[in-house]
């Protein structure tokens, strides 16, 4: 139902069908992770995603979105977020960062990941900053799970993200029976408390770190985002449930057991 805030609470029934959405994004991630390898295109990646949904028999919640051509966003390097996949070959040591989603019965999931392509030794630096944009949405899902407002949540982010540039153009987002649904998760600190955290919400939780200074402009094909500093940057994401008992991650296999475990938080399934 739906508060006067607009923001979507689902029942423990509506965020367990959300979870068969969201296995099928896991599915998916970890294919696309797998072949990734030098001299494969992004397109080729998006063929593989697009083989997992065929498959699991669920839609694409990204192909088709405001004229989006893809079912996956593929962003190399510079690129922080929505790169449309194409002929661009991978080569060894490119940071990609891969968004997707799924469709299953009507409800949503989306998550993201940043990787190096293998066939090289890795630059410590782009190791070091998926870790940490890793550990910013860890520390954001984990603040969820004790918070009393959304502000917290991203008070966490912001805190965990270190030095590196936080992306603010670019937001976290509810998600149920749409992708994009109110409220907003802001990736830094505002005076701003936000929404009230309550059972029923459901998050997309996901900053954008970058080696540089953070701020981004819009490429001529009016999707793909890159630095203005031209620095690498990386995106990871989760769909994170709130319920009367807990927490879960909807997006992660285990339920967000392993990335939440350094947090002392244990998530907590809908049977």
């Amino acid at each position: 139902m739906f508060g006067r805030d607009r923001i979507e609470y689902k029942s423990d029934d509506e965020i367990r069908r959300m979870r068969r959405a969201g296995l099928v994004v896991a599915e998916l991630h970890e294919a696309v992770a797998t072949a990734l390898a030098p001299g494969l295109t992004t397109a080729d990646l998006d063929g593989i995603a697009r083989d997992v949904l065929a498959a699991a028999g669920a839609e694409s919640n990204f192909l088709g979105y405001h004229g989006f051509p893809a079912v996956v966003c593929t962003s190399v390097n510079s690129e922080v977020v929505h790169g449309i996949p194409g002929p661009r070959v991978l080569a060894p040591g490119d940071l990609i960062s891969v968004d997707a989603g799924a469709v299953v019965d009507g409800w949503h999931a989306d998550a993201a990941f940043s990787a190096i392509v293998p066939g090289c030794e890795p630059d410590p630096g782009d190791t070091a900053l998926i870790a940490a944009t890793d550990h910013a949405m860890w520390s954001g899902i984990a603040a969820l799970a004790g918070a009393t407002w959304l502000g917290d949540v991203s008070a966490a982010i912001d805190a965990a993200s270190g030095e590196y540039g936080i992306v603010m153009d670019y937001t976290g987002h509810g998600i149920g029976t749409a992708m994009h649904q109110p409220p907003e998760v802001l990736n830094y600190r505002t005076n701003a408390r936000g929404p009230r955290i309550k059972p029923g919400m459901c998050l997309a939780i996901e900053p954008m770190l970058s080696r540089g200074s953070g701020q981004t402009e819009v490429l001529e094909d009016d999707w793909t985002v890159v630095t203005v500093d031209a620095s690498r940057a990386a995106h990871v994401e989760h769909t994170v449930a709130v319920h009367p008992g807990g927490i879960w991650v909807l997006t992660a296999p285990d339920g967000g057991r392993s990335g939440l475990a350094p947090f002392g938080v244990v998530p907590v399934p809908l049977d």
